[in-house]
């Protein structure tokens, strides 16, 4: 394997460690176990607020400081220092669960909201370590490698733990919820492991030449919000991913709880994550091809497209069938949507900044996080309906197709690569440059 082979796999096998937290512990079984062991003895309604807080919470210290930590990890070429540190943090709060005892839900929430910090403060300097391990004309592929991996990772450790907590016996534990105790240190254990590969691995892209402390990042996050104001197409573009993100996260973080308000049996709805795994490693792979036939933009708008048919077939479905072939639906896009979304951006901001313009790009992530599932909640609970919540959800993709069909992405790209060494900066990235007939 060459060494440009070997910083790309190991670049894409840390969404194998980061996929695992999210698949086991945000959307697998922290909800369920915070709401019977944790929480057992608050009010259902009690117990659902103080999980959507913590979601909350750790979405808006992102959001607050996404782009500040990414001026100054450009300023001191620190993206893996930084990222270790997030990653650090989320493990450790991780393991920590494990010795959490039945009825402390404070100190569960607590160390869920540190680890929901560190697993999306990480994500800000890996994502912008794409432009470090590969030249930009493989931007689509091996962004979508990362999130076949990420999703054969999740699924796979996913898999395991459902097994041991189901079968605990077999593992010679001695019941169900020593499983779901252990299934949290294992995958602190499994992220930690799937991080070093990237550290090891992946050179840390050299820095601009205003360096990175806190006063410089704040100099610079103020000089980056005048900036971007002067890409009108990255404008637009990150308006779009805002919407359409919104509806993807949304998705993925209110599925459980609708399926169990429209009377599915838990038991199903575990299958149906499972499902989704499965069918997005491979669908994740089959976006990568389809962006480089076709470009990001198009890929990005043809998963618009099934996501929509999602939503209107979820607002009327009523047995356990239905919702796996949703759930296989989503596995086919939800990749997809996301690796190239983020391929897409990487082409039209300027090289040299990175991390601080993948910091405003994950600041609209988490900013959707959180009022996403504030406005499907909302009308279900204005409407009496959860069908009716499930159904707003279609405007946010159809706001965000509208707005994506308006980035000009030709004229982003020159008004990126103009503004590059400009104020004193300098693009020193560790791959080798590209000459134009390569890109």
């Amino acid at each position: 394997m060459n060494r440009r082979r070997a910083r790309v796999y190991a670049w894409a096998l840390y969404d194998v460690g980061n996929s695992a937290f999210a698949t086991v512990v945000m959307a697998g079984f922290f909800p369920i176990f915070f709401k019977e062991y944790w929480s057992g003895d608050l009010p259902a309604t009690e117990s659902t607020f103080w999980l959507g807080a913590a979601n909350s919470v750790a979405s808006l210290l992102i959001l607050a400081s996404a782009p500040l930590l990414g001026a100054m990890a450009d300023g001191s070429a620190g993206r893996k220092r930084f990222l270790a540190a997030f990653t650090g943090l989320g493990v450790v709060a991780t393991a920590a669960l494990f010795l959490v005892p039945a009825g402390a839900w404070p100190v569960a929430a607590a160390l869920y909201t540190l680890a929901a910090i560190g697993f999306s403060g990480s994500m800000v300097f890996y994502d912008a370590m794409l432009l470090a391990v590969c030249r930009e004309r493989h931007f689509d592929a091996v962004s979508a490698l990362g999130y076949a991996l990420g999703y054969l990772g999740g699924g796979v450790l996913f898999a395991f733990t459902v097994v041991m907590t189901l079968q605990p016996g077999w593992f010679g534990l001695a019941d169900e919820t020593l499983a779901v105790r252990l299934a949290f240190l294992i995958t602190a254990l499994w992220w930690a492991a799937f991080t070093v590969p990237l550290l090891a691995r992946v050179p840390e892209p050299a820095a601009n030449l205003r360096g990175g402390g806190l006063l410089a990042g704040l100099g610079e996050l103020k000089a980056t919000l005048r900036r971007v104001g002067q890409l009108r197409p990255v404008v637009l573009f990150l308006l779009a991913y805002w919407f359409y993100i919104d509806g993807v996260d949304t998705i993925v973080r209110m599925a459980l709880d609708y399926g169990l308000a429209i009377g599915l049996e838990t038991g199903d709805l575990i299958l149906a994550l499972l499902l989704t795994q499965a069918v997005g490693f491979p669908a994740a792979l089959a976006f990568g091809r389809l962006g480089r036939v076709l470009g990001p933009r198009r890929g990005i708008e043809i998963a618009i497209g099934v996501y929509l048919g999602v939503i209107l077939w979820a607002a009327s479905l009523d047995s356990a069938w239905e919702f796996y072939l949703l759930a296989a639906a989503v596995g086919l896009v939800q990749g997809g949507i996301q690796s190239l979304s983020r391929s897409l951006y990487a082409r039209i901001i300027p090289r040299d900044r990175t991390a601080e313009f993948f910091g405003f790009y994950n600041m609209l992530g988490k900013f959707a996080a959180v009022l996403g599932p504030i406005l499907m909640g909302g009308v279900a609970l204005a409407t009496g309906s959860p069908r009716a919540g499930m159904g707003v959800v279609a405007v946010l993709f159809v706001v965000g197709w509208l707005l994506l069909r308006r980035v000009d992405e030709g004229e982003a790209r020159r008004r990126a690569r103009a503004m590059e060494g400009t104020n004193g900066f300098r693009w020193a990235a560790v791959a080798r440059p590209e000459r134009e007939g390569e890109r």
